[in-house]
């Protein structure tokens, strides 16, 4: 139905994948059926010999517009699941869409917000100060005087981008039963998180909530300032926020102008964000230098909160451990770390794995400690992850993309300054919080609180398996490795042990007959023919052939 319904998106979607060169992938998928050209023409391979697998995949996702291009810029996060060769075309993606006209614009605030204008706004500047694939913001002066930057969604965008990844999931999950490699890496899986992220950003009020948290956790720090959000003026599809003036930090030679303390600048940009990251656990994953800047009275302003990471407390524990092992180039310390912090396959070979971190290890060994770079170190290690196909959460991968972010603005204001030494003693304070008193209490309470649970629930659990049993209903399975080796092997024993039955039946029968034989002192002759004799030859000839067969098979 899927298919039928949109067959005019997925022919351009096929085309867009003939015209760069993935034709192979239309014919294997089988979406030559939704094109009006003979099948010739899907499996005809264009060849682009000047342009890299990751430079066809971008133009792919460029040439399907919008919500493909957020794909890709979401997938750019993800060095677990992408080649890095891959990854630096996907951080080349931009949004190239005009913006829309300020009347539309005008239009969707006044039935979002159910009034009109006049009785919100004093002015409200019709050129938008920005325009991207998703929205466009207009500045504008509330009737309380409040300068304020309004984010308002593209018309028809929702509609468009559900769309599209309705379509991607039908074709992530056609590829896993068509292709053992998309089964292999759960396409099906990557393309949930992406969508999943996607829509988030979708939802300005989660954009809102997400900069009151960061605000919250920071309001110590009279260093940082965080706009405020004016929810009487905001809603899913318009975000109302406290206009913000001052220098981003790309334009470095107007913050030296301004006199602006460089080094200090990125001693405390670095602080906010470790803060973020290692204490609270809620951190801003884009501080590219568009969405920091100093303001007039020298405090670091954050903007746009679309897109946040969140580490829960055991997986910050695992990250602490991974830098502390890093740092210390142990290399035992990082598998257990990397371990903890992805899901292992069961076929998964940790001799190999451990190889790979150790030449990994090798690679910083002899790099000046002040020299590393933790976003590098971090996606090396998940590229590491990857090759083992280990699941690393969305939100630690997306970590390495705002470590590398952090860097690369650090190092335009200040080329000499290490964000790993600021790190460490953010990663002590964690291993030191995990093993303190109040925290081992409170997991002790936490443990004995769930056993108690447990028990109480044991009785109606024991009651419903009786029930189970009782209908015949109950089912076990149980997985063996190798389990065809140690069927044969089982078949061979069984045939062994009949064999030798049938050999002890005939050696009792020979027994008999000699014994009978002996008794009545006449040879025994069955039809004329020496029975013990030609019997004995028998059995001593099946009882080497035993003796033989256990000795070759080394088990004796």
């Amino acid at each position: 139905m899927v298919r039928i319904r949109h067959a005019g998106r997925y022919r351009s979607i096929a085309m867009a994948l003939m015209r760069h060169g993935f034709g192979f992938m239309v014919e294997e998928l089988g979406l030559y059926r939704v094109l009006s050209l003979p099948r010739r023409l899907v499996t005809q391979e264009v060849q682009h010999p000047s342009r890299t697998l990751g430079e066809r995949i971008r133009l792919v996702l460029e040439d399907l517009g919008p919500t493909f291009v957020k794909l890709g810029q979401v997938a750019s996060t993800r060095s677990d699941l992408l080649p890095e060769s891959i990854i630096n075309e996907l951080v080349k993606l931009q949004d190239h869409v005009p913006p829309f006209p300020a009347e539309t614009a005008m239009n969707i605030l006044e039935q979002e917000l159910d009034q009109p204008l006049s009785e919100i706004f004093d002015s409200f500047e019709e050129t938008p100060l920005a325009a991207a694939s998703i929205g466009q913001v207009h500045r504008g002066v509330l009737l309380s005087g409040q300068q304020v930057a309004i984010k308002i969604q593209r018309p028809g965008v929702m509609r468009m981008m559900s769309r599209d990844l309705e379509i991607l999931r039908d074709l992530t999950a056609l590829a896993e039963r068509r292709l053992g490699w998309a089964r292999q890496y759960s396409l099906s899986r990557m393309a949930e998180e992406f969508s999943r992220s996607l829509m988030n950003e979708l939802d300005y009020n989660q954009e809102g909530r997400s900069a009151e948290r960061i605000a919250q956790h920071l309001e110590d720090n009279k260093s940082v300032y965080i706009p405020a959000i004016y929810w009487d003026y905001s809603s899913s599809r318009v975000l109302t926020m406290e206009f913000v003036e001052g220098i981003t930090l790309n334009r470095r030679e107007a913050l030296l102008s301004r006199g602006v303390n460089l080094k200090d600048t990125a001693e405390r940009l670095v602080d906010i964000m470790l803060r973020q990251i290692f204490i609270d656990g809620f951190f801003h994953a884009d501080p590219h230098p568009g969405n920091v800047m100093v303001t007039d009275s020298g405090k670091l302003a954050l903007i746009d909160f679309g897109m946040v990471g969140r580490l829960s407390e055991e997986t910050r524990d695992h990250l602490s451990s991974l830098i502390i092992a890093l740092m210390r180039k142990n290399t035992e310390a990082m598998v257990r770390a990397i371990l903890r912090l992805g899901v292992i396959p069961e076929d998964a070979d940790q001799s190999a794995l451990y190889e790979d971190m150790d030449r990994l290890r090798e690679e910083y060994y002899d790099v000046p400690f002040s020299q590393v770079s933790i976003g590098k170190a971090l996606n090396d290690l998940f590229a590491v992850a990857r090759r083992h196909r280990l699941a690393i959460p969305p939100d630690l991968a997306m970590l390495g993309k705002t470590m590398l972010t952090l860097e690369g603005v650090v190092g335009n204001l200040d080329p000499s300054f290490s964000i790993i030494q600021m790190a460490e003693p953010f990663g002590r304070q964690l291993v030191k919080q995990r093993f303190s008193s109040s925290r081992l209490q409170r997991k002790l309470l936490g443990g004995v609180a769930e056993l108690a649970e447990s028990l109480v629930e044991l009785p109606g659990q024991a009651r419903q398996l009786s029930a189970l049993i009782s209908k015949g209903r109950l089912k076990v399975e149980v997985g063996v490795p190798e389990l065809q080796s140690l069927l044969r092997k089982l078949d061979r024993i069984g045939n062994r042990l009949s064999f030798s039955i049938v050999l002890l039946a005939f050696s009792i029968i020979m027994v008999g007959l000699i014994i009978g034989s002996s008794l009545r002192r006449e040879p025994s002759v069955l039809w004329n023919f020496p029975t013990v004799e030609i019997g004995s030859v028998v059995a001593l000839f099946m009882f080497i052939w035993l003796l033989y067969s256990i000795f070759k098979s080394g088990r004796f």
